[in-house]
């Protein structure tokens, strides 16, 4: 698996992905961020489409066309408000990314393009959410080794956090695994983490 993270604007780097994921609301009928950047793009199909998927509940997600957005789909989730629920945020914004991804690979997907979601009005921190959207990346890719994920961040303070902790979570997570194979004789091969495009960062795990 490969993880990827850019600076820019999500509309308009999606022809390098399958699909992008939009960090919608509950009633997917647009609003502001990412959300209304990504409705305003596609055009008013968009939303007459998500008119007939009546809502999407906190840590769900729903696919749709991506209409004038040149990908292939967009999947909506809702992550969730973290001054309401901080008790219960870490496990919905940990589904809203599980889900988003599932949701796309039920489709055949595997070039997924994220934003930072619930980090902008619904005031998630930042540092958390990173290391929760790792968690959920990991989960994910345990079995489906052939995703590439990105994160499209809006500014150069996220993407440093974004790039930190995916990069010590990853050393971490990735030296564990290897430990546990040899203990099964089973070899393991380099697993490559792509890390910030601007950089050309790879890192390579070896034996």
């Amino acid at each position: 698996m490969k993880i990827n993270f850019i600076i820019g604007d999500i509309t308009k780097v999606a022809d390098q992905f399958d699909v992008i994921v939009n960090a919608a609301n509950n009633t997917l009928l647009g609003g502001g961020g990412v959300d209304g950047a990504i409705h305003k793009a596609a055009g008013p199909k968009l939303l007459e489409e998500c008119k007939t998927l009546n809502g999407c509940e906190t840590g769900a997600a729903k696919i749709t066309k991506a209409y004038n957005i040149p990908c292939k789909a967009i999947v909506h989730t809702v992550g969730p408000k973290y001054d309401m629920d901080p008790v219960n945020a870490p496990v919905l914004l940990f589904l809203a990314y599980v889900n988003s991804m599932n949701e796309a690979i039920t489709y055949g997907y595997r070039k997924i393009a994220f934003p930072s979601i619930s980090t902008g009005i619904y005031h998630y921190p930042v540092e958390e959410a990173a290391m929760i959207a790792k968690r959920a990346a990991y989960f994910v890719g345990e079995k489906n080794s052939d995703l590439e994920l990105t994160w499209v961040l809006f500014t150069q303070e996220d993407y440093d956090v974004y790039t930190k902790i995916f990069h010590i979570q990853w050393m971490m997570a990735s030296y564990k695994r290897k430990k546990c194979l040899r203990n099964h004789l089973i070899e393991m091969q380099c697993l490559p983490i792509v890390l910030p495009l601007n950089h050309n960062w790879i890192i390579r795990l070896a034996r």
